[in-house]
Formats: structure tokens, C-alpha cells, sequence
């Protein structure tokens, strides 16, 4: 508030401000029978606001809580070029590492062969991550800072503007259908946009699918199925409800889910089936990957820690055929995963910890990946904050409350 009356823009609130101080005062001086005061109570309110002057604190803070490592929020491999790309919505960096690496235990850390980050990169808090097979571009989705898809060569190194990029678009998901020729984008807001996989600038998409017939409620993940023309979306839950009668819009908590379409659905499409229910396990299912010839659904799990494998034909309430989960995985807080159909690789990026665990497809249970590459020293637990929008204290506990 002191930054809009020190810019001289704060009369509209002034007005806001003396018209509600009037509005209590009448009605104590009307009760009192003292109505000639109203008009004194308005003057002194006005007055009020203009003797206010801003307190401006130059001090330096006592101390910081930040967090000095990346978080990695997705992952996309391409093995046959040994490029794994990570991106990191902490330090805001797109990092390409080497996909055969394995930070021995003893390094702090492993070093990435490029780094991309930069006010002119036009990318910020990015969970959204694809490497195109033949170009080897890298496609980065924005999400909650900024609304830009911006697309980098394998040229691009630090503070670089994008080749080209996408604007007023950003979301949690992307993912391309090479034989098509077209990207997808899911937004949590409760679509998927579909644009040509070259669009760039203020162009429009060229189908979006909408609508509460959807139940897209909070979707995050995307995985195409290219051979069987289907396109899997993961839910979180949190839906937007219309009220047919009166045209109002409420929300409401419901289960997590995973939602199957035709491949080119638009507009209000019902899906062709659901996954969900207590036996899925599912909890904040993030990024998603389908192994074509195993016919495999994997997801990122996120708030459970966990990888779950479903059969892609799955549907209802049904449980997963595997799940990666456990002390000796080193997967904490999962919303990236990828798959490298070459050499039967599974990656998982942890936002609890700065890591990328690997393992082969067939993994089940508690088991230790077969190499793990860090992006800060061994048992490092991230902070996990993301977009803090506000803070608060709890005086009882003595905590700092950071909601993301």
C-alpha cells in the first residue's frame, strides 16, 4: 500500500478507504443522533490519508531462507546423443547432462556439461521439459511466472534468448507427436492446448480440449500414445464445477485420476476411460511416460514418493502392476520422470532431494537405482519452496508458514 500512495495512484483507494471509515461512522453517529458529525468524520478520513506518509525499509534482511541448490522438475532424455535435460525451478537453469553419468559418492556433485539460464532465456519456473529426436531442440514450458514456451538449440549456452518461442502459453506439461507434427500443452487451469510443433510468436493453437464433460480437474501430465491414437492426462483432483441453472462456477475435491482420450480430442470431449480410485495409489500425479511396446503407463507420484506402473489399458479402480517406492530408491517428492525406449532406462527427477535416479523398466519395489546423478552433495533434502506467494508465523510453534 505505501508503494501506491508514494507513485501518487492511490486516490481510487483513498476514496475506498474514506467511503468506508464515512459508512461506520454514520452509523454510529446516526444511532447517537449526531448526523452532523458525518459530514466532519468524511473530511477527517481524507484528510487522514493525505498525512500519510511511507515507511521505507532500506535495512538489509537478518537473515535468508533460500535454498542454494536446483530443484528439478523435469527430465527428458535422448540416449542415442547421451543428452539429459533437467530443468531446475529454484535457480531457474536448463540444465544438459551427460545420460551415462554417475556422481560417485565422494563428489559434491555432478558438474552439467551446458547450463541455459538467464533474463534473456525467457524462462523461468519451468516444469515442462522436451528434446526433439531429430533437432535435439530443447522445448521448455514456463508455468506460474511467466507465459512463454521458449525453444533453444544445441548451440545455446547461458544468458541466450530462445531461437524462437511460443507466447501467452505456459502450463505444467509438453509433449510432442513427431509423426503429426504437433505439441501439447497442459495447463492446471483444466486444458490441453494443441499447436504445430513449429508455431512460435502470438500463434494460436490449432485445437484445444475444454470443458467439464473432460474431468479435467487440476491435470498436470500428459503421455501419447502415438500407435493406439490415445493421449493420457494425470489429475490432481482439484476441480471447477459449473452450475447449469444459474451459470455459477464452484470448486470441489475430488480423487486423483488419470483420464484417457482420443488422440486428437478438442473442445468439451468425454474421456474414453478413467483410471482412479483408493487401489490406484495415486496421489498428485505429476509427469507421465508410456513404454509403446510394453504397452506401460508410468508416473511421477509425486506427493507419495513414488513411480507407479499401470498396464495402459488400465481402467477404473485398479492397482499398479509395479511400484518403485522406498528408503534405498532415492526418489523423494517425484514430479519428472522420463523413459529412453533404446536401452529400457527410466529416469526420475526428485524435487525432495536435487537428483536424477535411473532405472531399468522392469524395477519393482524398494530397490536401488543402477546410477544417480546429483546436483548437490549425497543426502542433501531440498527446500522445496516454489513460488512463495505469501508468509506467515505461528507464534505457538515458532514455525515460518510458506505457502507455494
Amino acid at each position: 500500500m505505501a508503494k501506491t500512495f508514494r507513485d501518487g495512484k492511490g486516490w481510487r483507494l483513498q476514496l475506498v478507504l474514506a467511503g468506508l471509515i464515512v459508512w461506520m461512522a454514520q452509523a454510529v453517529l446516526i444511532d447517537s443522533g449526531d448526523v452532523a458529525g458525518v459530514a466532519s468524520a468524511a473530511v477527517t478520513a481524507v484528510q487522514g490519508q493525505e498525512d500519510r506518509t511511507p515507511v521505507v525499509i532500506e535495512r538489509p534482511p537478518l537473515r535468508f531462507i533460500r535454498d542454494p541448490n536446483p530443484a528439478f522438475s523435469a527430465v527428458a532424455v535422448n540416449s542415442e546423443n547421451n543428452m539429459l535435460v533437467v530443468t531446475d525451478e529454484n535457480l531457474f537453469q536448463i540444465l544438459e547432462y551427460d545420460s551415462r553419468e554417475d556422481t560417485p559418492p565422494q563428489a559434491r556433485f555432478t558438474e552439467p556439461r551446458r547450463v541455459i539460464s538467464g533474463t534473456n532465456t525467457k524462462a523461468e519456473m519451468m516444469c515442462g521439459v522436451y528434446i526433439d529426436p531429430v533437432t535435439l531442440d530443447i522445448y521448455v514450458l514456463n508455468n506460474d511466472t511467466q507465459r512463454w514456451l521458449p525453444v533453444f538449440s544445441t548451440d545455446a549456452r547461458g544468458n541466450v534468448a530462445p531461437d524462437r518461442f511460443l507466447a501467452s502459453i505456459r502450463g505444467f506439461s509438453v509433449a510432442a507427436d513427431e509423426v503429426r507434427q504437433e505439441l501439447f500443452v497442459v495447463n492446471q487451469s483444466g486444458y490441453v492446448h494443441v499447436f504445430r510443433k513449429q508455431a512460435e510468436g502470438e500463434e494460436q493453437p490449432l485445437r484445444t480440449l475444454e470443458g467439464p464433460d473432460t474431468q479435467l480437474e487440476d491435470p498436470h501430465g500428459i503421455a501419447l500414445d502415438t500407435t493406439n491414437n490415445l493421449m493420457y492426462v494425470s489429475n490432481f483432483g482439484n476441480a471447477q464445477n459449473l452450475n447449469p441453472e444459474t451459470g455459477e462456477t464452484y470448486g470441489s475435491f475430488e480423487l486423483p485420476s488419470i483420464t484417457v482420450y482420443p488422440l486428437n480430442a478438442s473442445g468439451n470431449t468425454a474421456p474414453l476411460r478413467t483410471i482412479e480410485g483408493p487401489r490406484t495409489l495415486m496421489n498428485w500425479p505429476s509427469h507421465m511416460a508410456l513404454h509403446n511396446e510394453r504397452q506401460e503407463l508410468f508416473v511421477a507420484n509425486d506427493a507419495d514418493s513414488s513411480i507407479l506402473i499401470f498396464d495402459a489399458s488400465a481402467e477404473g479402480d485398479v492397482a499398479p502392476i509395479r511400484v518403485i517406492a522406498g528408503p534405498n530408491t532415492g526418489i523423494q517428492h517425484p514430479p519428472g520422470i522420463a523413459l529412453d525406449e533404446r536401452l529400457d532406462e527410466l529416469f526420475v527427477a526428485s524435487m525432495g532431494t536435487p537428483s536424477v535416479t535411473v532405472f531399468p523398466v522392469t524395477a519393482n519395489g524398494d530397490v536401488e537405482p543402477i546410477r544417480t546423478i546429483r546436483g548437490a552433495p549425497v543426502g542433501t533434502e531440498s527446500l522445496m519452496i516454489g513460488n512463495p506467494g505469501a508468509v506467515g508465523y505461528d507464534s505457538r510453534r515458532g514455525q515460518i508458514l510458506v505457502p507455494n
